[in-house]
């Protein structure tokens, strides 16, 4: 039986998602929940999972296409329905058979056999980054083997690292028997290089400029290189006797993956002079190299949809103030240790986040939102902070959910997680949506005033800037004023001003500087 799966919806309010990899080819034999394809929405980028168990009959996307929501992007044979569908009827004795039923069950025995010599498909269950799941994947590695080290036994990266390297360990200090019977290790005698694949290369020796890449002299019959070196000339289409030789081990040539990469790029280079040359073009890259042009598409598109959306909808108006966190910063000092024992990075960002909550609570018009189709405010009556996160993509907003139900540890922990996640892109939509608030930290890159603009529908954003000693006049206990260097942070409050007046706006943000000034009135929320 043929189905046809289509692209589904991935995110509230997703509409179409950029194809970026195929994790299968037509032909490749599947089971239900194995990740199929890899799709990048305007929210996350996320594992489209199988439906069925059965084999991939066609691709109907390539790689870079956009496709929208509920398009067909492939066609499956399911596993087991073909066949039944079309057995022909037999005697009772059972002495018919149908050629077209031998000639499927020759296939399943095909796919079958296929499928013996591939690993086991990780549990998706199992949380992983997409790019250490296809990692795992090639090398063979049991997800569901690993004991996660992270918070509620996720899987880290390390975790992934680790049992990669024990398995190659284990690999290479296994003993094999070659054909004469005596045994070898494939591992030398340092246990980190092996000798590389010693085929000739096809064709002729290239006369081209691509030919000429990589020096004089690099084309051996022998080579040594280490695992990792041999994984990146597979990646990179390279031939490792061709590579010049970084170094000599044992009289024979040594060749790192840094000069693996630098070949591979001479050869490109050279191809394209070479493509030049024959097209009638100039010699080198000048001409192009004034301008780079990439697709705006994706994640960035979609940020740039969301800012203007939020600009021209909401009229901002940016209140600022600097608060004194001399104590905050004494506050975490102390408690960083506590934290460390425990495995967390303890910030500032948790302190903000409560402190921001009991404002919130003070003042419920900053914590709402104007649904626009019904003409209603809408006051929400529980607080999920959004913590605005640059990625190599752009700004995600990652939400921590009931702050005011959680202690400053776990939100750090949590806070910790989450950010991570959104950095790899392997965050789920779900977690960068439902936020009330959102906390921005412009400070981290040395930032001390912004204008940051609302997580639109919401009603306002609260930037932290960068804590600075400064100066400032401390009235002491009796009553006299000196001039003392202080800790000193920024803070730039955006608010909608169709729903929050400025007086409001600059009491919100009173009421913030007053727990961080405060950091122990923190231990009361």
């Amino acid at each position: 039986m043929v189905r046809e799966f289509t692209l589904p919806d991935v995110g509230e309010g997703v509409a179409e998602g950029e194809l970026v990899s195929w994790f299968v080819e037509e032909g490749d034999a599947v089971s239900e929940d194995q990740p199929v394809a890899e799709v990048e929405t305007d929210k996350a980028l996320v594992e489209v999972p199988s439906p069925v168990n059965g084999t991939v009959r066609t691709l109907h996307a390539e790689p870079g296409e956009v496709v929208p929501v509920g398009d067909v992007i492939v066609t499956f044979d399911v596993e087991g329905e073909s066949a039944a569908e079309t057995e022909a009827p037999t005697t009772e004795n059972g002495e018919h058979r149908d050629e077209s039923t031998d000639d499927e069950s020759e296939e399943t025995a095909r796919v079958e056999s296929k499928s013996e010599g591939e690993p086991e498909t990780p549990d998706d269950r199992v949380f992983v980054p997409p790019r250490l799941r296809r990692r795992a994947r090639e090398e063979g590695v049991d997800l569901g083997s690993i004991a996660g080290s992270g918070p509620g036994g996720r899987v880290t990266e390390a975790d992934v690292y680790v049992a990669l390297r024990d398995d190659f360990e284990a690999r290479e200090t296994t003993p094999a028997t070659d054909e004469g019977g005596s045994e070898t290790t494939e591992a030398t005698a340092t246990g980190a290089v092996a000798e590389a694949d010693t085929e000739p290369a096809a064709g002729t020796a290239p006369t081209t400029a691509a030919g000429r890449a990589g020096g004089e002299g690099a084309d051996r019959d022998r080579t040594l290189a280490a695992p990792a070196t041999r994984r990146v000339a597979r990646e990179e289409g390279v031939d490792l006797n061709r590579v010049p030789a970084s170094d000599r081990r044992d009289g024979e040539a040594f060749v790192t993956p840094e000069a693996v990469q630098e070949y591979a790029a001479a050869q490109r280079e050279a191809q394209e002079a070479d493509a030049r040359a024959v097209a009638g073009g100039p010699a080198s890259d000048e001409a192009g190299a004034r301008e780079t042009r990439t697709p705006f598409s994706g994640v960035r598109k979609r940020i740039a949809e969301a800012m203007v959306e939020s600009k021209y909808s909401a009229p901002h108006v940016t209140h600022h103030d600097a608060v004194d966190v001399t104590e905050l910063v004494a506050t975490r000092e102390r408690l960083k240790p506590v934290a460390e024992e425990r495995g967390i990075s303890l910030t500032y960002m948790p302190f903000v986040m409560k402190a921001v909550v009991a404002a919130l609570e003070a003042f419920p018009e900053m914590n709402a939102m104007i649904d626009e189709e019904t003409d209603e405010i809408v006051e929400k009556h529980y607080y999920n902070v959004g913590v605005a996160t640059a990625t190599d993509v752009g700004l995600m907003v990652p939400v921590i959910e009931d702050v005011d139900r959680k202690g400053l540890l776990q939100l750090s922990s949590e806070m910790n997680e989450l950010v991570s996640r959104a950095r790899e892109r392997s965050i789920s939509p779900d977690e960068l949506r439902g936020s009330t608030f959102t906390v921005t930290n412009v400070g981290g890159i040395g930032g001390e005033y912004a204008t940051p603009i609302i997580n639109y529908p919401e009603a306002a954003i609260l930037a932290m800037g960068e804590i600075k000693r400064k100066p400032r006049v401390v009235e002491g206990e009796d009553g006299e004023e000196t001039i003392e260097p202080r800790s000193v942070m920024t803070l730039s409050l955006s608010f909608d001003h169709r729903l929050i007046d400025g007086a409001t706006g600059a009491r919100f943000t009173n009421e913030v500087m007053r727990y961080l000034e405060n950091p122990d009135l923190l231990l009361l929320e």
